[in-house]
C-alpha cells in the first residue's frame, strides 16, 4: 500500500499537485489540522524529562532546541486556546518563541503578547520578523510589533523573507532598513539582529556576503531544515557551514513543510521533525496550531537524542527521489510561501 501511494505521488505532475496543495490552503500557506495529524492526549509525554538547550550562537544565550512557530497561533478559532498552547510550550521548556509583524494581520503576535502578559515574558526569548526594507518601513513596522506583543523589547528581530537577489542591497543601502534595526538595538528596544528565507541558499549566502561588505554581522539566521532540503536547493549543505564560520546562530524551519513533506508517503512527522533537531541548528521552530500537534512536537524535543548516522542514512535515501525536484518544498519551488511578494506594500508600508 505504502508503496503504491509513493509510486502515485511521484508520479503527479507537477501542476497537478499545486492544484492539489492550493486546493489545501488558505492564503497560500496550508491552514488548519492536516489529516491525520494527533489530537490532544494522543501522545503522551515523557514523564521527569527535560527540554534540551543549546547556545544561538554569538548571542551567547541558552535557548530551547524546540521553538514555537508564531504563524500558526493565529489558526485557533479564539484566542483562549492559541494561549492555551503557548502556556503549554513554556510549561514544558520552551523558551525560543517566533512570530512576524505581517501573520495573520497581526493577530499571531496579539495573541502570544496576551501569552506572555501574565508575567511570562521574563523566561521567553522573543523573536519577530519585519518586512519592512526601509528604514522608515522597519521603524515603524518595530513599533507595532512591540505594542501587540507587549513588550518595551524584542530579543531578537530578523529582516524578513529575504527571497530575493535583490533584497540585501535594500536592507543596506542608504536608508536601508539595516539603518532601522542598529538604531533600535542602540535604543535598547531590540537585542540581536538576524535575517530570514526559504527560497534559495544563494540569495542567503548573497545576505551574509553584503552585510560583511558593509562591517556587519549577524546575529543569527534562519532557513529551511529538513531532510528533504538535503537534496535541492540545500541550506543544510551551503549555508549552514558559512553561518558557523562567523558564529552567527541557525534558526531552522519548515521541518514538516506546513505538513506537505508528509504527503509525499515516504515520512512521518516523528521522522522529520527528529532528524531536523539532529541537525546542527541552534533551534528548529515548528508551527503548532493544536495542542495535539504540540504534543507531538514535545515529545520529540523532551529528553532529545540525535538520530544515529545509519538511521539518517536510510531516511536520506527513502526521501531522494521524491525531493529530487523540490516538489515538496513549495517554498522553494513557488510562490506559495512568498507573503511579500503577494502583497509588496508590506516592504514599504507598515499598514497590513
Amino acid at each position: 500500500m505504502a508503496s503504491s501511494r509513493r509510486q502515485f505521488v511521484q508520479g503527479m505532475g507537477g501542476v497537478a499537485l499545486a492544484t492539489l496543495l492550493a486546493r489545501r490552503a488558505v492564503g497560500g500557506v496550508p491552514k488548519g489540522p492536516q489529516k491525520g495529524a494527533p489530537k490532544e492526549g494522543d501522545i503522551k509525554l515523557p514523564a521527569g524529562a527535560v527540554m534540551p538547550m543549546r547556545t544561538l550562537g554569538r548571542t551567547g544565550v541558552n535557548v530551547s532546541l524546540l521553538g514555537l512557530g508564531g504563524f500558526h497561533l493565529g489558526i485557533p478559532r479564539d484566542d483562549k486556546e492559541a494561549v492555551r498552547i503557548v502556556h503549554a510550550a513554556m510549561d514544558h521548556g520552551v523558551t525560543f518563541l517566533d512570530n512576524c509583524w505581517d501573520y495573520n494581520d497581526g493577530k499571531s503576535e496579539e495573541r502570544m503578547g496576551l501569552a506572555l502578559a501574565d508575567g511570562r515574558r521574563a523566561r521567553a526569548f522573543l523573536m519577530t520578523k519585519l518586512d519592512g526594507r526601509t528604514a522608515a518601513s522597519a521603524a515603524q513596522q518595530l513599533e507595532q510589533s512591540l505594542k501587540r506583543l507587549r513588550t518595551d523589547h524584542i530579543d531578537l528581530v530578523q529582516v524578513h523573507e529575504v527571497i530575493r537577489m535583490s533584497d540585501p542591497d535594500r536592507v543596506f543601502g542608504p536608508g536601508g532598513a539595516i539603518e532601522a534595526l542598529v538604531a533600535a538595538k542602540k535604543a535598547g528596544k531590540v537585542r540581536f539582529i538576524g535575517f530570514t528565507g526559504h527560497k534559495d541558499p544563494s540569495i542567503h549566502l548573497h545576505m551574509l556576503a553584503t552585510a560583511a561588505k558593509h562591517g556587519f554581522t549577524f546575529d543569527t539566521v534562519q532557513m529551511p531544515v529538513n531532510v528533504m532540503d538535503a537534496h535541492y536547493k540545500s541550506f543544510l549543505h551551503e549555508v549552514i557551514p558559512r553561518a558557523h564560520d562567523h558564529d552567527t546562530g541557525v534558526l531552522g524551519m519548515k521541518s514538516l513543510g506546513s505538513g506537505i513533506l508528509l504527503q509525499s508517503g515516504v515520512v512521518t512527522a516523528p521522522e522529520c521533525l527528529r532528524w531536523s533537531m539532529s541537525q546542527p541548528v541552534a533551534v528548529q521552530i515548528t508551527g503548532c496550531d493544536t495542542m495535539g500537534v504540540l504534543e507531538q512536537a514535545l515529545s520529540i524535543a523532551l529528553g532529545f537524542q540525535p538520530m544515529p548516522a545509519a538511521e539518517a542514512e536510510r531516511l536520506l535515501a527513502r526521501t531522494a527521489a521524491p525531493a529530487a525536484d523540490g516538489r515538496f518544498e513549495r517554498f522553494k519551488t513557488s510562490d506559495t510561501f512568498d507573503g511579500t511578494a503577494r502583497n509588496p506594500k508590506w516592504l514599504e508600508s507598515a499598514q497590513l
